[in-house]
């Protein structure tokens, strides 16, 4: 599993928290303490929001810990809105193509998590997805089929409800297959001003997922990157975390897919 941090507020460096803090994410790349394997080394990436409508990306293949330019990069950068993610793959090859976060137009899209028999499902689960979109196809992950399925079911307009399709339609795919791993799946989604962030799975065992508010700043991660007493907040399971307007709140995505069930 892989490890990621979201933050919308003031304009900072991204090396406050990307590098900084004590568990930091580059930390954690090397020793997670909430994840499944403790080593998040295939790879990482940053996404960040500046003076134009669409984010700057840099991705990279070596470990986070070992590259001197995303510290260089954290130290010179400052932004309002920022993704950092560093990645443990479940199979897919370690190329940048497969880092993330994912781009399209003024949205970015990281993911924490897995399709249980992927490889079972993959040519069905690629053929709902619009040409269009699939243009815009240049790895092979779950993680970036799952961002464009979104896309196509209105993520840019309905961030919930229409995760809450995706997911549907992944666990329709899974269930044909006959399927019997979970799917898990732990993700934040920005259009460059609001923020979603999102914890479900099938088998009621999602990955990690804290929040903090901190004034109007707002930091989402897969695990705190200080100490748990100073105001983390866990999302709860089956839910999403959205934050627009200045508000956070807390909706349901269990009820947002019980909804397109009936």
């Amino acid at each position: 599993m892989c490890r990621f941090l979201a933050y919308k507020g003031e304009p900072i460096f991204l090396g406050e928290l990307v590098c900084a803090p004590a568990h930091s994410l580059v930390h954690q790349s090397l020793h997670a303490v909430e994840a499944k394997t403790e080593t998040n080394g295939d790879g990482f990436g940053i996404g960040w929001y500046g003076e134009r409508s669409e984010p700057g990306i840099y991705r990279e293949v070596r470990p986070a810990w070992s590259d001197e330019n995303l510290r260089n990069l954290c130290e010179q950068v400052r932004s309002r809105l920022f993704f950092a993610h560093v990645r443990a793959s479940t199979g897919t090859s370690t190329t940048r193509a497969n880092c993330h976060p994912f781009a399209h137009g003024r949205h970015l899209f990281m993911h924490n998590g897995q399709i249980g028999g992927y490889g079972r499902i993959k040519r069905r689960l690629e053929a709902l997805i619009p040409d269009d979109l699939y243009d815009r196809r240049l790895g092979t992950t779950d993680s970036e089929a799952i961002f464009l399925l979104a896309l196509a079911n209105g993520l840019a307009d309905e961030p919930v409800t229409a995760m809450a399709r995706t997911l549907k339609q992944v666990r329709g795919l899974m269930d044909q297959a006959g399927i019997e791993e979970a799917l898990r799946f732990t993700a934040a989604f920005t259009d460059g001003e609001n923020l979603w962030a999102y914890r479900w799975a099938c088998d009621a065992k999602p990955p990690t997922l804290y929040f903090r508010k901190d004034g109007g700043n707002l930091l989402v991660v897969s695990e705190p990157i200080d100490d748990k007493t100073r105001g983390w907040r866990e999302v709860p399971k089956g839910c999403s975390l959205v934050a627009k307007a200045g508000s956070v709140t807390v909706e349901c995505l269990n009820e947002a897919m019980g909804r397109l069930a009936a």
